[in-house]
Order: structure tokens, then sequence, then C-alpha cells
């Protein structure tokens, strides 16, 4: 119900094929329309003008680039791409000549030094850059500046155009191209950022050799370049392989390269390219978060969540694209939008009302290009803020950037994440710590197996941590249910280890009797001889009760091992639980405890441990970790249980049920069949049965603490009193 008056004022004021900017009386209706039906948009053009204002105060600051990551002169051309960029819109919506001139002066700086700038300074092992100790820095660099230049190209007299277009835009499209030809032929999010700027600096400036190559590649065979990234980054549910931090990286480039491409060549209906690829990315990139945080696959750095820039732009593009109010709460969460036409859409219907809840769900993301190479999967129950999500990691390696962890599994109660994953060892853009790239505990601790929750066999990670090999084989998705209240996934993994296969299902069940849902994990490992095997749980809490007698290293810490991650962890206490009454972990974690219940195998010990060892930089952060080690085993079982009971009320100095409301688990294994009893202190009692077949219509039994149970296809959660479940 904007009505006349904002129709007028939007297309005046916001259409990206305005020229100098709006006539006044425009500018009049644009600013009276945005206050009175779009404050988030307001908000944001009251941001921007703010931050590019205090820039003008401080004049023109274009240093010659000296610093890696963190340091000044990094941090001061990160600074002028944004002010370049917003001052750029500021003009285009406002028409204040202060913002155009500014933005001129800036580029005519850019245009003076970049033709004599060669690799940058601080260059180390990453493709170096020019303004930027590394390539991918100056593509970001480049995607924001030419935007900020188109807002105000036209209204530039022709010498300083040409001279932008010549000295800085041609020359910094010509280096990001065939100057970092390794770079920009790649599959990977560094080339996303660089087509994305050489093809938006190519319709900016006319130049169809700019284009073609950004789209199809150095040669325009099609075998490299954006198009090529968007068919095989994705799988055909819309998951990056790279995991959910660099999928919101990469979406950026991809959606306003994307909106570039629609303005100028609509023909190519780019937006329903593979059955709409880039818009089903958008939504799955939402679906991979709690609490508006990304899951930390890969190297993750853990404190980013929807609140970013990339997610600004990606949110506003689908809404416009789709119209679905989901979208509306995400942006109205985030409080931010952007200073474009879709980002005016967004805030004008938000304001009207229009906005619904975005639909958090239970889903398997296949990984992939043609979603051959394992998958994700989620199960939820409650909201994607507070309720809880079981997220089993069964996808590819994520080539550089993917860790050791096949078949490992994160989840989130409560509003927090209880098992955890580490992301990455890096402190992005800090100085201090190696000037903000990655940390050599990155590749020692974060990527190794030990760090995750999956199976280690031997001390050793996956495919002996080596990443090529990682890069040929991934775990195959056996089973996925979504029914609620019996969410079950279940995935294979062969060859991360010679001679080893293992498979694990892990499951959100509803138990009779219990405020939470329980998470349920089993995990069948066949071997061809002898191995020690290691499961560990990282785990977010403090520890309340431990079921089981333990030696405690009070006067000293040894360490687990000497390399593949081992050595980096601190032996706090270790124990042999004799059976699953005494096998269990309790802690709390804010106002809820939490338990993990095991099922101890003949000879098994618990180590409690925690990282940091041989750390002398600090460089890690110190996080607990329970440990279930067999030392020597051929095929073997692990079976257990996380469930979450009870309350801590601090204000009222009252707590509820802080001990296991679970009186006991078993695990059978019954022919091919694995099957857990969980029975709860009441006596309700129910199993997890999975037969590992196939056959959706083939019915199984089996028999377990003395009583037959049945069940039809893969798996099943039966209530031994045979009621519902």
């Amino acid at each position: 119900m904007m009505g006349k008056l904002l129709s007028v004022a939007i297309l005046a004021a916001v259409s990206s094929s305005a020229g100098a900017g709006p006539v006044q009386s425009s500018r009049t209706e644009f600013a009276t329309a945005v206050q009175q039906y779009a404050p988030l948009f307001e908000s944001e053009l009251e941001r921007a003008r703010s931050f590019v204002d205090a820039a003008m105060e401080k004049g023109v600051v274009v240093p010659v680039p000296k610093d890696p990551g963190g340091g000044y002169t990094h941090e001061q051309h990160k600074q002028n791409f944004k002010i370049i960029y917003q001052g750029g819109r500021l003009y285009k919506l406002t028409g204040e000549e202060k913002y155009r001139d500014y933005v001129r002066d800036v580029l005519l700086a850019y245009a003076e030094m970049y033709p004599t700038l060669g690799d940058h300074p601080a260059k180390a092992n990453q493709n170096v850059g020019r303004i930027f100790w590394q390539v991918l820095n100056d593509a970001m660099w480049l995607v924001d500046s030419v935007q900020g230049y188109a807002a105000i190209r036209d209204s530039l007299s022709d010498a300083d155009r040409r001279n932008i277009d010549d000295n800085l835009f041609r020359k910094a499209a010509e280096f990001l191209s065939t100057g970092s030809a390794r770079t920009f032929s790649r599959i990977h999010n560094h080339a996303t950022w660089a087509t994305a700027g050489v093809g938006m600096t190519g319709y900016l400036l006319g130049d169809k050799e700019l284009v073609d190559i950004a789209l199809l590649g150095l040669d325009k065979s099609g075998k490299s370049g954006f198009l090529r990234q968007s068919e095989l980054l994705f799988s055909p549910d819309g998951y990056y392989t790279e995991g959910p931090y660099y999928q919101r990286f990469a979406l950026k480039p991809f959606v306003v390269f994307a909106g570039a491409i629609e303005n100028n060549d609509p023909s190519r209906k780019i937006f329903e390219h593979r059955d709409g690829i880039l818009l089903k990315a958008l939504f799955t990139t939402i679906q991979l978060t709690y609490e508006g945080r990304f899951f930390p696959f890969n190297d993750a750095i853990r404190d980013k969540s929807l609140k970013t820039d990339e997610l600004y732009h990606g949110v506003a593009v689908a809404y416009a694209k789709t119209r679905d109010p989901g979208l509306l709460s995400i942006a109205d969460w985030q409080g931010r939008t952007v200073l474009t036409d879709e980002g005016m859409l967004i805030a004008r219907d938000l304001a009207a009302g229009k906005a619904a809840p975005f639909p958090f769900t239970s889903l398997l993301l296949s990984d992939g290009p043609e979603g051959k190479q394992g998958a994700v999967t989620i199960m939820r129950k409650g909201d994607g803020m507070t309720g809880q999500a079981l997220v089993a990691k069964n996808s590819s390696q994520g080539m550089g950037h993917g860790h050791f962890d096949k078949l490992s599994w994160q989840y989130y109660d409560n509003g927090y994440e209880i098992v955890s994953d580490y992301g990455a060892a890096r402190f992005l853009n800090i100085e201090a710590k190696a000037g903000g790239r990655y940390l050599p505990e990155n590749e020692s601790w974060a990527k190794q197996s030990i760090a995750h929750n999956s199976l280690v066999v031997d001390e050793n990670s996956h495919f002996d941590g080596d990443r090529r090999a990682a890069d040929k084989l991934a775990p195959e998705q056996l089973y996925f249910s979504d029914e609620m209240g019996s969410q079950i996934s279940t995935a294979k993994m062969i060859g991360a280890y010679p001679g080893v296969e293992f498979t694990r299902t892990l499951a959100l069940l509803d138990i009779e009797g219990l405020g939470q849902p329980l998470v349920a994990d089993v995990m069948h490992v066949d071997s061809e001889g002898d191995h020690q095997y290691d499961l560990p749980l990282h785990y977010n809490g403090h520890v309340m009760r431990i079921g089981f007698d333990v030696e405690s290293n009070v006067a000293g810490r040894p360490v687990l091992g000497k390399d593949n991650g081992y050595q980096h962890i601190w032996v706090d206490a270790t124990g042999k639980p004799d059976s699953a009454d005494n096998a269990f972990v309790t802690w709390i974690k804010d106002d809820r405890f939490y338990t993990s219940r095991w099922v101890p195998q003949a000879g098994s010990e618990m180590i409690l441990a925690e990282s940091g060892a041989n750390d002398p930089k600090f460089n890690l952060r110190r996080e607990q970790m329970l440990i279930q080690r067999l030392a020597t085993g051929k095929d073997t079982a692990f079976a257990g249980i996380l469930e979450a009971h009870g309350r801590y009320d601090g204000a009222a100095e009252r707590t509820t049920a802080s001990d296991s409301q679970i009186r006991t688990i078993k695990h059978v294994r019954d022919g091919k069949a694995d099957l857990l009893l969980i029975e709860t202190l009441t006596g309700a009692k129910s199993v997890l049965a999975i037969s590992y077949d196939q056959d959706k219509t083939k019915k199984h039994s089996a028999t377990i603490d003395g009583q037959e149970i049945s069940w039809t296809g893969f798996a099943d959660h039966i209530r031994l009193d045979g009621g519902a479940k």
C-alpha cells in the first residue's frame, strides 16, 4: 500500500538506470516515503551516510599497500571499497553531489596508484594481490567498487571517466583475469569473486571480452568461469561443497553478478539457470544455521552469522525474486538491508506487515554437482533459534578448506551448540595472529579427525590427512527420515582407512515422559584386522557428575599422543565404566543439563580431555572432549545417547531433574540389524531398530531384552508397549 508516492520515488531515486540522480522534488518524495513506509531502509541510509561522512572528514586516504590482513593499509583499503560502494549509492539515492565528488576523488587516487603496483609486499603462500596480500581481497575490492563507480560514472567528466576506466578498472580486471589465471580458472570461491568483479566491470565498460571470459573462462570453453562454478560448486539441493561458512561468503558475488547479468542480458535467464540454483542456494544457506549462526563445517570462522553483508544482499535479491514472506522475518532478525531496489522492497514489505516465520525444517542436502557425493542431514524440532537441531555431516571433503571428519555430527539445543565442532584455527584479520591468516594449528589440530565427532582409527586421521585422496571418496547417504518424533539419518564411509568401513546412524527421538527429544547414536565398524578405535565427543558445558570411577591427573597433565592432532590433547582423567548403567557423564550448559550415556565395549576406557597441549603461542581454544577408546578390536559397535534434562534457575536457587532420566540403554546386534534399547526411570522402553535394508516395504524382526520387535523398511523407532511412537 505504498501508493503512487513511493512508486514515483523508487523510479526516480532507486532505479539502477537513473542518470545523474533524482531531481529535488523526487528526493523529497523519496525521503518522506522511506521514513513512512520503509524504516529499515531509512536506517540503512542513515548508517551509510554516517559512515561515508566520517570518511569524508578525513579526506581521501589511499595508502600504498604494505600490510597483511588486520594491518593499517589492509583495513584502510577494505574501508575504501565500502566507501566507494556506499558513497555511490548515496549519490544515486539523494542526488547530493558531495558523495559523487568524494567517490570520484577516491577512485582518481586509485587510478593514479594502481598502474604502479606490483606484487603485494606481504605476499605469503596465497595467490598474491596488488592492493591486498592475497588476490581474493583484490577481487572483493573490485566487486564493491565497480558497483559504486556505476552509480556515479555517467555524471563524471569525459576525462575523469576515461582515467578511471582505463587506469583503474580495466587494469584491475586484467590483473584478476589474465594476470591471475590460476585463480580465475579455478572452481573455487576465490574464482567466484574474481569472475564477478571482472564480469561486472565488462558490463559497465561495454567490454564484451571481459564479460565472456567471466562467464565462460579465459578460453571461453565454458569449462571454467562463473557459469561453470554455479554448476560444479553447488549440489542440486543448493549445498555448497566447501560448507556453510564458504557458502555464505561466495553467495554475494553469485547473486550480485547474477543481478548484473539479468539487467544486461535478460535472455540468459540467469536466475532460472540450473533449475534456479542460485535462489535455491540462498534458502539452503539460511537453513544451514542455528540461532542465526552457520554450522561450523570445515574452515569456518565461528562468529559468522546471517548478520553479514553477503546475506543482506542475498536475502534482498531472493525476496525480490520470490516474495517469500519467510525472508522478511530473516531481514527483520538481521536488522539490516542494502541500498538497492531490492533492499527498498524488502524494507517496504516488512513495514507493511507481510513477514511470516522462516520455515526452518528437517531436510537432507545432497553434496556434489550431481548430488552423489554424500549429504548433510538436519533433523530439527522447534524453531531455528532455540529448538533442537541434530546435524549429520556425511558430505564430501570440501576441497582445500575441508576437514577430515567423515560421519561427524553436531547438536544444538536451548539456543546453544551442545555437541560442537571446532571450525577453523584462525583469528581473521587480527594481525597479531599470523596477520589474520590460518594458523599452523589449523593443519595440526582443526583439520585432524580427532578434533571432530568422528571415528579415529590407530590415531591416524581419515585418508592419512591427504586432501587429494579425500577428494576422491565421499560417504554414501543410506537413509533419511524426517518423520517428526522419529527422525533418522544413516550413512556409510568406505575408504577413509584401508580395510575399515564404518556406518553411523544418528536419530532425534521423542521418548515417552521426557521433556526434550533424545539423540541416539549407533556406529557399526567393520574391519579386516585389529585396530585401536577412538570416538571423541566434543561438548560445551561444565561437568556435574561422572557415573564411573576416574583416575584424575592432578599433579601433571599428560599429552594423549604425538601427532595427527593427538599432540594437542591434555588428558585430565581416565576411567573404565563396566556397564551402561554407570557409563555416563552429565554436564550443564546455561540452565539445562545434558547426559551422554554409552554402552561400553569389553576392555574399553573413557578419556576426559581438553584441547590446548603443545600450543606455545596460545592459538587454540581450550575445549573439552570425551573419548571412548577401544585399544584393540576388529568388528565393533559404538552405541550411545545424548539426553537433555532438568533446569537450573540461579535466580530462584532451584534445581530440577539434574540427574539423567534414563535408567539404562542396551545395544544388540541381531543378524545384520542393530538395536538400541532405551529405558527411562519410569520404565518406558523404546527401541531404535536399524535393518540397513533399502527395501522400504520389507518387514523385519529381531529380539532384544527378551522381546521380539518388528518393523518395516530401513529403520524405525518402536515403543515396546506397542503404543504410538
